[in-house]
């Protein structure tokens, strides 16, 4: 009876350390960072597979998507998609906690705002995320599950993924939503980007301007290169 009492008073700690890290703000702000990480790479590599449809040859995209769908990597596809689908809900889980934490700690909004960073994108990060998250929902459904639009397939599957995007940005409410979708997503990097960096503690005012410069370009270029393509559709340049 000792020996099992000191293995699980030994246990205890080990598994009490991360829940009681998480549970202070630096916790759920290191969370966020990590996850933030991990999305953030998943948007790069997700526009340098889309940037594929300006590609001379015509059917660059539609390989890339049979590579991804191709049967035998359907495991490592399924298990790709649950790691970032955790990743997003911790993100957003964290993210939630942190600003609940905020708002009890200052039950009262003071009449005059100094957020730090002052920003218009620190400011509407709250809602711009779950503007986002209802994006991508919509996203799916439209371009691989075929629910808003029907899909063309070149066989078995092989989405007709060039045909799709095309198809579906042609009509303007689309491409509309889209466009204001990559448009919140831009001020939600650069948020997101720069607080990174104060969460790992990457913070001194030599290199904070540099630091938020290169959050803002990330993300713009980011969004620039998603824009593109609805209205490189619009004006007719991708047919």
């Amino acid at each position: 009876m000792q020996r099992g009492t000191r293995v699980s008073s030994a246990a205890a700690p080990s598994i009490g350390r991360p829940v009681g890290f998480y549970e202070a703000p630096i916790g759920k702000k290191a969370v966020m960072a990590v996850t933030g990480v991990i999305l953030f790479g998943y948007v790069v590599g997700h526009l340098l597979g889309n940037l594929q449809i300006y590609s001379s040859d015509r059917d660059a995209i539609n390989r890339y998507a049979a590579f991804l769908h191709d049967p035998s990597r359907a495991v490592f596809l399924w298990g790709v998609r649950a790691f970032l689908l955790a990743a997003l809900a911790l993100h957003i889980t964290a993210s939630v906690q942190l600003w609940l934490l905020k708002r009890a700690a200052r039950p009262i909004a003071y009449v005059k705002k100094d957020d730090v960073p002052s920003s218009y994108a620190a400011r509407t990060m709250l809602w711009s995320g779950p503007i986002i998250f209802a994006f991508v929902v919509f996203h799916i459904l439209h371009l691989t599950s075929g629910a808003v639009l029907p899909l063309r397939e070149l066989g078995p599957n092989r989405p007709d993924v060039r045909a799709n995007v095309i198809g579906g940005f042609q009509h303007p409410v689309v491409a509309i939503a889209y466009i204001v979708a990559m448009l919140l997503l831009c001020l939600h990097l650069y948020h997101g980007v720069w607080s990174m960096f104060q969460s790992v503690g990457v913070s001194h005012p030599r290199i904070n301007r540099g630091l938020k410069r290169l959050a803002a370009a990330a993300a713009v270029l980011i969004a620039a290169g998603n824009i593109s393509i609805p209205l490189a559709v619009m004006a007719g340049l991708l047919t």
